[in-house]
């Protein structure tokens, strides 16, 4: 009997169709993207335009330094002009067309301003340097000559260049210088001693304004460098 059974079973096994074998493969194939990769360049090799770029960024940039370069040379010269054309921070006035002959006539009627004279001498530069008058007075379309004397203490050649103000400030614009020695470049030889001129008038116009009304005094003070260290000397710079 239970070999009938076993037997039976056994049959209806077998007879079962074998199960259906899976339509998907055991391994997914790679299939290719739909968008291309992005391609890296090798480090250090820049595309063309990428160094066109740099380059004329590198030229723009070089451009703007030499302009800056120009323009710092040109700042002290222009600012000495403009200080020597306007009176401006108690600097004298040099503008030749202020200098007309209507403008230097003496004014009988004014009152006399005292102009004081002073000197300053940079550590730098081994010169004695003295006004020759210490005062002198004077009525607005006067003119007056005086003397700065200087000597060279060193035991080698120097040359000096001086830088001038006048105080008060705003009585600058009223100093006319005809000559001096400003900002001119003086070589002295080793003990060498000379007068240096300064030929002024203050311009009548000075009577004219109320701010300079109770300006009784006017003070043009010079000061001396040594012109090796002293490129870029401005009007009312002292040492």
């Amino acid at each position: 009997m239970f070999r009938l059974i076993h037997t039976a079973r056994t049959l209806r096994t077998a007879s079962q169709p074998l199960a259906r074998a899976s339509s998907t493969p055991l391994t997914t194939v790679w299939k290719t993207p739909t968008r291309p990769l992005p391609i890296y360049p090798r480090r250090g090799f820049a595309s063309k335009s990428h160094s066109e770029s740099n380059a004329s960024s590198g030229m723009y940039a070089l451009a703007i330094f030499v302009s800056m370069l120009g323009v710092s040379y040109a700042a002290v010269p222009l600012y000495r002009i403009f200080c020597a054309s306007t009176g401006y921070s108690g600097t004298p006035v040099t503008d030749s067309s202020r200098f007309a002959a209507e403008r230097l006539v003496p004014d009988a009627e004014s009152r006399r301003i005292r102009i004081t004279f002073e000197s300053n001498t940079s550590d730098a530069l081994q010169w004695s340097f003295k006004p020759e008058l210490r005062e002198v007075r004077v009525v607005p379309g006067e003119t007056a000559l005086t003397f700065y004397r200087a000597k060279n203490n060193a035991k080698e050649d120097i040359v000096g260049i001086a830088t001038y103000n006048v105080t008060p400030y705003r009585a600058g614009q009223y100093f006319n210088k005809i000559q001096c020695f400003c900002f001119e470049e003086q070589m002295l030889r080793a003990g060498e001693e000379v007068d240096m001129p300064v030929f002024f008038f203050i311009d009548p116009d000075f009577n004219e304004d109320p701010y300079m009304k109770e300006v009784n005094t006017i003070t043009l003070s010079y000061t001396l460098f040594n012109a090796k260290y002293a490129k870029n000397v401005v009007p009312g710079q002292r040492p």
